[in-house]
């Protein structure tokens, strides 16, 4: 965020405010995060020197798509969806096998791309076009 010049001098704006917490205290701009912090025998921020811990927040309800990409997470998922994957990866793959059985080419066997196959189909299909007009 650019702050304007006159932005920038007023010391009551968060942004320009020290970020020491005594400071933020004063103000009233301490962050929830510092606020939820206790020690972990109950002390409080800052009371007894040892470690902080986050107080838990109160759980809100998943956001539908938090939910769908959470269920995408797991391990059951992927391996499902990498299956029918798979499945339709064969069946697009046998298509285009029966198709380029159908489409002349010398030698018979030469191995042709997807896209040429595609390519050959629609010149063989206009050609076969052209053969019934005449």
């Amino acid at each position: 965020m650019m702050l304007s010049p006159d932005q920038a001098l007023d010391s009551d704006h968060p942004s320009s405010a020290p970020s020491d917490p005594e400071s933020l205290e004063a103000k009233g701009l301490r962050s929830c995060c510092a606020s939820d912090l206790e020690a972990p025998d109950g002390e409080g921020p800052g009371g007894g020197g040892g470690r902080l811990v986050p107080h838990p927040h109160p759980q809100q309800p998943l956001s539908r798509e938090e939910k769908r990409r959470r269920r995408r997470a797991t391990a059951k998922y992927r391996s499902a969806h990498a299956t029918r994957e798979r499945i339709r990866v064969e069946a697009f793959n046998l298509a285009f096998a029966e198709l380029r059985k159908l489409l002349p080419t010398l030698p018979p066997d030469k191995k042709l791309s997807k896209i040429e196959i595609l390519r050959l189909a629609i010149c063989y299909i206009s050609y076969l076009n052209h053969v019934l007009d005449v």
